[in-house]
């Protein structure tokens, strides 16, 4: 996606203001980050095997720990999303400057909060996938998927959506929204136009964040790879071309854990 320029006078402020906006983005994904890393918040019970060996037991579920759920759900798409989403928040910042609007980053920040909306919103549903996943034994203490069937249908939907004409419609406005926030930028207000966008993302994304049950939502590997990739194809110049092969890995890898009798 290519920002407005800026020059003429103003172009210092304008760097300044683009550089804020970029630190401010990037400090709240790293306390993101950190904050996983440090376990989420969540009570992780284990149990001693023997031999100095420990497995984690899945929690039992509460009001409480349904809590402590949802906030690592909402935190997790802080951190894998809103990276991507960066190019867009400072499309949104340069377009609320070059208009003369009042508290440019403001606004960018209003943007911001729109969009994760849409992704606070779908922690809420994935936080009820995972208690019902739970509840009937499906995952691990780490949060992964302990049935083979389960790991190999989500890959293999994950890759069958790569295919579709859905998934390259909301691919191509999360690489190139500047129309579409251009257009209701001003009929809409920063907030709503953030959802909007993050409507499309959502739409973009939802299937390869369901493979957080396959590779375990204590996972930090799993977790960074899933948000590289979503990177990579929203924001990278050559991002748009890797959905046919992606899909395909998926589609075989999926099949294989379906197929072959090893342990996932």
């Amino acid at each position: 996606m290519r920002l407005p320029s800026i020059s003429g006078p103003l172009h210092p402020v304008l760097r300044h203001d683009r550089a804020l906006v970029l630190a401010s983005l990037g400090i709240v994904a790293a306390l993101a980050w950190l904050w996983l890393l440090l376990g989420g918040g969540l009570p992780m019970p284990d149990m001693d095997m023997g031999n100095g060996q420990r497995m984690l037991m899945a929690a039992i579920w509460s009001p409480g720990y349904a809590g402590l759920i949802l906030a690592m759900w909402a935190i997790m798409m802080v951190a894998m999303m809103l990276p991507s989403a960066a190019p867009a928040i400072l499309l949104v910042d340069a377009l609320a400057r070059r208009q003369a609007e009042h508290a440019a980053p403001l606004r960018a920040g209003a943007f911001a909060a729109g969009y994760l909306i849409v992704w606070f919103a779908f922690s809420i549903v994935a936080t009820g996938m995972q208690w019902m996943l739970s509840s009937t034994g499906l995952l691990s203490g780490s949060m992964a998927a302990t049935s083979r069937f389960l790991a190999g249908t989500l890959l293999i939907a994950a890759g069958a959506y790569q295919w579709t004409p859905l998934k390259r419609a909301c691919l191509s406005h999360c690489r190139s929204p500047i129309e579409f926030i251009g257009r209701h930028w001003r009929s809409s207000g920063p907030v709503l136009c953030g959802v909007r966008h993050g409507l499309f993302c959502l739409g973009c994304c939802w299937v390869l964040m369901l493979l957080l049950f396959v590779g375990g939502l204590m996972n930090l590997l799993w977790v960074a790879g899933l948000a590289v990739l979503v990177f990579i194809e929203k924001v990278l110049p050559w991002g748009g071309r890797i959905g046919l092969p992606t899909g395909a890995v998926l589609i075989i890898w999926g099949a294989a854990v379906l197929v072959v009798p090893f342990s996932f």
